[in-house]
């Protein structure tokens, strides 16, 4: 049995669960979100708490008693407070802007890069950053990635998309002997 799918999930203020036999339905402020549990595992919602069960007692019953619990509580947390991610834009002339619920990017192509946000994100752009937002964790990274792989931070001159804090390892160009 996995420890950390034993952890039941408490429920803030303000969070509803629902579960409907494997598929279990989180409403908050910032939105509401909805999953279905492997058909081994099932949840259950007992005094403002969710509990995960397995069927299952292999080493993949395990691990997916413990990921199914991770994923309620990244749910519970997304739509009380939700998710983001910052990223840096670096290089001369490398630009953003918000169109409506299209980025625009600007990397140094001959064309801009024109990226329409999915529903339930929401994105800010403020001195070369810019910062993605929404209630579902899966979903900011990989908008964040996508977003990040349009340019990637090169290792010469360190131009590119990156996440904010992220180290890129600079390397030293041609030398005259």
């Amino acid at each position: 049995m996995s420890r950390i799918g034993r952890q039941p999930v408490v429920i803030p203020q303000g969070v509803t669960v629902t579960v409907q036999g494997r598929k279990v339905l989180v409403k908050g402020p910032k939105g509401e979100l909805a999953w279905e549990c492997a058909p081994y595992v099932s949840a259950a919602v007992k005094d403002g708490k969710v509990e995960i069960a397995c069927e299952r007692k292999d080493q993949q019953g395990s691990a997916t008693h413990g990921t199914t619990r991770s994923l309620i509580a990244n749910m519970v947390r997304g739509v009380k407070d939700g998710y983001s991610k910052t990223l840096e834009i670096q290089g001369v002339g490398f630009r953003a802007a918000l169109q409506g619920k299209k980025l625009v990017l600007t990397l140094g192509y001959s064309h801009p890069i024109e990226f329409p946000l999915p529903d339930g994100i929401s994105a800010k752009v403020e001195e070369g950053n810019i910062i993605v937002s929404g209630a579902d964790k899966h979903l900011v990274g990989d908008v964040s990635a996508r977003l990040r792989s349009f340019y990637p931070p090169e290792p010469y001159k360190g131009k590119g998309v990156r996440l904010k804090g992220e180290y890129v390892r600079r390397k030293v160009g041609k030398t005259v002997a």
